[in-house]
């Protein structure tokens, strides 16, 4: 009877292990792509957290409300607009600082022609400033008054250039306020510009006309409609495109681009054209 019932035990055990590894779950953990994805996703989130640990808010309240954040060795202190969509700082702009700041010897920013385009409130354009960019911050009017406070209470006697700040509407004047022949940006600073839907074309023409063949764009795009995806097929129709990171936690996505050879992909004139359509 001992034996009978040991051996019942043992087989008992046997069926519970072989019902426990054929469970779907188990196959998923056993599966290296399985182990990849929960890498990835622990990494994101310890990426994340540190990005977001880069903010911080004052102890002291001021007549004027503030948001405070350390990048390259300096509390930079942004003042937001709140009845302005474009003038507060959007995870995305987080993102592109850190970005900047903890790849500054591949993406070295010293002495190198930067435009940032849709600044806001210009965080983006004073870590640039701060790594040592000559930077121009544009944006739509009524951003510029608070862009150029932020940008100037932040880089004064601090950066080694002091930043620009110019007026960019998408897709209007670009000839006359930014002409083909004096644009020599290497690099294009974009975080979250996608955002105004009816204007997509004009950003696209304004990337267009900015860049010269050997100009970088590091783009910073938080994705929440399928507008979102449909601009990146135009967008790679003229460049190259390069995903360097992704931070699922946030729905964002950091991008490299450059211009298509030209001599492939048909005249400057020719794209404009067809963008105009």
């Amino acid at each position: 009877d001992d034996t009978f019932y040991l051996l019942e035990t043992h087989f008992q055990e046997m069926i519970k292990k072989t019902s426990m590894y054929s469970h779907p779950l188990i196959h998923h953990l056993m599966d290296p792509e399985a182990h990849k994805e929960i890498r990835e996703n622990y990494d994101d989130k310890q990426v994340v957290t540190e990005i977001l640990a880069r903010c911080f808010t004052p102890t002291l309240i001021t007549t004027t409300a503030w948001e405070g954040f350390h990048f390259v060795g300096h509390e930079i202190r942004i003042t937001e607009a709140m009845d302005c969509y474009g003038a507060v700082v959007w995870p995305s702009a987080l993102v592109l600082c850190y970005f900047l700041e903890t790849n500054a010897k591949q993406y070295n920013m010293i002495d190198k022609n930067v435009i940032e385009i849709g600044a806001g409130t210009g965080l983006v354009s004073i870590v640039a400033s701060l790594l040592g960019a000559h930077v121009t911050a544009t944006d739509l009017p009524e951003l510029l008054g608070n862009l150029q406070y932020n940008i100037s209470r932040n880089t004064k006697m601090k950066s080694k250039h002091l930043p620009q700040v110019k007026e960019l509407s998408w897709g209007v004047d670009l000839d006359k306020n930014f002409p083909r022949s004096s644009n020599n940006f290497d690099y294009i600073l974009a975080a979250d510009v996608v955002y105004a839907h009816p204007f997509l074309e004009e950003l696209l023409v304004t990337f267009d006309h900015l860049c010269k063949e050997t100009t970088i764009i590091l783009w910073v795009m938080k994705f929440r409609l399928e507008k979102e995806n449909k601009f990146v097929g135009r967008f790679k129709e003229l460049f190259d495109l390069e995903e360097i990171s992704s931070f699922p936690s946030l729905d964002i996505k950091l991008y490299k681009a450059m211009k298509k050879n030209r001599r492939r992909h048909g005249s400057a004139k020719a794209i404009s054209s067809q963008l105009s359509l």
